[in-house]
């Protein structure tokens, strides 16, 4: 009875119960599942030799803009994260320091650049030169949300390429290898000197919208705009083979769209839009404004990255949507849960990429 009551203790709700988690503040929640439970996507593409749980070599270190996550992460792998202090001076400069030894290890540093973008970032490109110069054998920065991404090109004169800058940054720091989730542009690993692993969170969102009761001669994939036909296009043949939308509209300026016209036939069919990262909410919004006037019966929002910067869940709430699912590279504040949000956990994609990369495994079987 003791061991049973402090199994209970210890072990986390969403690994005791199966389903979806209603914490009653409008947040559903998928649960982070045990190995002998995985989403389906990864249950053909578990790793086939035994890794050694035990090892010693391997290190998990967790910056603190998604500790959350990082605790699943670590609670799927079967290990504990390590020890570091992290804090901030006075004046704002940023302290690390490893609490153990690293020497000859392994080490993947947790850290998304999400708001505020800035000081993750610094606090990453300081946790990678801890490690460096606490001689860690190998450092694997992992990016859940790579910030700065959409800044991956020219569009006017003088403007900067932020995202090779960071890229730069986080290789000069002493990174070896970087994991990271649904980059804006793929072209952007290009930028690395490095090893860039880069996995999708759509097969989780994949695995959820599955689970769901809608007819697939229903179905509709819409992409908010041209720059997003590609993702939409992969999205849709993999749901059902399902007919594909797009949303033409014109930007005139940073987080300003204006829609203009639809691509498709969406009447009387529930439209599953699809991007990478939800901002101000602004395009995906407008984009679901004109597929209600154009007759779509439903309209679901999907995205890796909630950024949700203001006035997006004002947005997002207002009855446009049947439901916003995202993921959690990017926490979201209690203050921003709505009724409509679904958030769907990447910590098992995440840690089986970990291990992968540590075993030198292949990655993207993982998606084959």
């Amino acid at each position: 009875m003791a061991l049973a009551l402090e199994f209970l203790l210890q072990t986390p709700l969403n690994a005791i119960f199966p389903g979806p988690l209603n914490f009653g503040n409008g947040k559903p929640a998928i649960p982070v599942l045990n190995d002998q439970t995985l989403p389906k996507f990864l249950e053909s593409a578990r790793v086939d030799k035994t890794v050694d749980r035990n090892d010693t070599r391997l290190r998990l270190f967790s910056g603190t803009a998604n500790h959350a996550l990082s605790q699943e992460i670590a609670w799927y792998m079967g290990l504990e994260l390590g020890k570091i202090n992290i804090k901030r001076f006075a004046d704002g400069e940023i302290y690390v320091q490893l609490q153990e030894s690293v020497r000859g290890c392994d080490v993947f540093l947790l850290q998304p650049t999400c708001p505020p973008a800035n000081e993750n970032l610094m606090e990453l490109l300081v946790m990678i030169d801890a490690c460096r110069r606490a001689s860690a054998k190998n450092i694997t920065a992992v990016i859940p949300y790579f910030g700065y991404a959409r800044a991956d090109r020219k569009t006017q004169g003088r403007e900067s390429i932020a995202a090779k800058l960071v890229a730069n940054l986080i290789t000069e720091a002493g990174a070896n290898r970087v994991l990271a989730c649904d980059l804006h542009a793929g072209q952007s690993m290009g930028y690395f000197d490095i090893p860039v692993d880069h996995v999708y969170g759509q097969p989780v969102i994949l695995d959820y919208l599955a689970s769901k009761t809608i007819c697939s001669s229903d179905l509709v994939v819409v992409s908010p705009d041209v720059g997003g036909v590609a993702r939409a296009r992969a999205f849709a043949k993999k749901l059902s083979d399902a007919p594909l939308a797009i949303v033409d509209k014109r930007r005139h300026g940073h987080n300003v769209a204006e829609v203009m016209n639809l691509i498709g036939d969406v009447k009387g069919k529930v439209a599953v839009m699809v991007d990478d990262m939800i901002d101000t909410a602004g395009t995906i919004a407008e984009g679901a404004a004109l597929l209600h006037e154009e007759g779509a019966r439903e309209v679901y929002a999907c995205c890796t990255h909630a950024v949700f910067s203001p006035p997006a869940i004002e947005r997002l709430s207002s009855g446009l949507f049947q439901e916003v699912i995202i993921t959690n590279t990017i926490p979201v504040a209690e203050k921003n849960y709505f009724p409509q949000l679904t958030v769907l956990s990447v910590a098992n994609l995440l840690g089986e990429t970990i291990w992968r990369v540590h075993d030198d495994c292949s990655v993207s079987s993982i998606f084959q």
